[in-house]
């Protein structure tokens, strides 16, 4: 069996990390929803991750590369070969480069991101503050260029590290990157496994101060307590997804246990059992009212992995 093989073939190599089987993904999504993943696999460091990757490669096994899972959707039939969690990367720090106004620091793909933004906080570096209340881990931030009140990942990050699905490293610099609204050019075959971003200096107090008022402002439009996951559908050049959806009367409404949110109409909220396909369901129902009603095609902004 492939499981088995692949177990065997770690077992015989340098690989630190837990490795299951049929491991349910709804613990490894902020959605709460999917199947099992064949095999999942937690690599502790980057020579991990490469072995990991060539044992999959050897033999021909599918992967897929999550980080916490804040902005996907796992199809109930799970994921076939490999899944791969990046949440044990996790280190940060300074590289070093700092003088009287800035610092560089690094942060692994799997550190949180509420985690990054305290440990700036206490060491007195600003401009990440408006990420406050975001979930997720940096290296999904930094991916698709995660942002909040005018600001955006792009505006800090130095450069990238990433690995191919071959294994091989390499480092990119933030004009390579090609960022834009919530995406990069990162292809779907490089997986980050850390950056370098720079801040400036700034008293933890007012740093404090700022996160506060953006969590603040957050939890009073968006549904920060509930199942979801983020933005569903992304917004559309000089117009906001929740907006639309909101004028076209679809607060409220349900498929399945799936529900667009009273507060936030571009969240989708899981009511307890929902399903990918309830979920599918509502996003192609909200999509064909938004269009009806103002001739916008919504684009999703979520992604879907898995078999449906």
């Amino acid at each position: 069996m492939v499981d088995n093989k692949i177990k065997e073939i770690l077992d015989g190599t340098s690989f630190s990390g837990e490795i299951k089987f049929n491991e349910p993904m709804p613990a490894h999504t902020s959605l709460r929803i999917g199947g099992p993943a064949e095999i999942m696999l937690f690599p502790e460091d980057p020579l991990s991750l490469k072995n990991a990757l060539l044992a999959a490669r050897g033999e021909d096994v599918s992967v897929t590369v999550i980080g916490a899972g804040t902005n996907l959707l796992v199809g109930d039939g799970g994921i076939e070969g490999i899944t791969i969690s990046l949440k044990a990367l996790k280190n940060m720090g300074f590289t070093g480069e700092t003088d009287e106004e800035r610092a560089v620091l690094y942060a692994g793909a799997g550190a949180p991101l509420a985690g990054l933004l305290n440990f700036a906080q206490k060491n007195g570096y600003a401009g990440l503050e408006a990420l406050a209340g975001i979930p997720g881990f940096f290296g999904g931030a930094v991916y698709m260029n995660a942002g909040s009140f005018g600001m955006e990942i792009k505006d800090v990050v130095v450069s990238v590290a990433v690995m191919n699905l071959k294994g091989e490293l390499s480092i990119l610099k933030k004009d390579e990157l090609g960022f834009s609204y919530r995406s990069s050019n990162l292809s779907d075959d490089l997986i980050v496994l850390s950056a370098n971003i720079t801040l400036k200096k700034d008293s933890p107090e007012a740093i404090a101060g700022r996160m506060k008022e953006f969590l603040r402002r957050k939890k009073d439009t968006q549904p920060l307590g509930e199942p979801s996951a983020g933005c569903v559908f992304r917004n559309p050049e000089g117009d906001a997804a929740g907006r639309l959806i909101d004028a076209a009367g679809c607060k409220g409404m349900r498929t399945g246990d799936v529900e667009v949110s009273a507060v936030h109409a571009n969240y989708f909220i899981n009511k307890g059992g929902a399903t990918c396909k309830d979920f599918i369901g509502l996003m192609e129902k909200v999509r064909t009212r938004v269009r009806e009603h103002s001739g916008i095609i919504l684009e999703p902004e979520i992604k879907i992995v898995g078999t449906i």
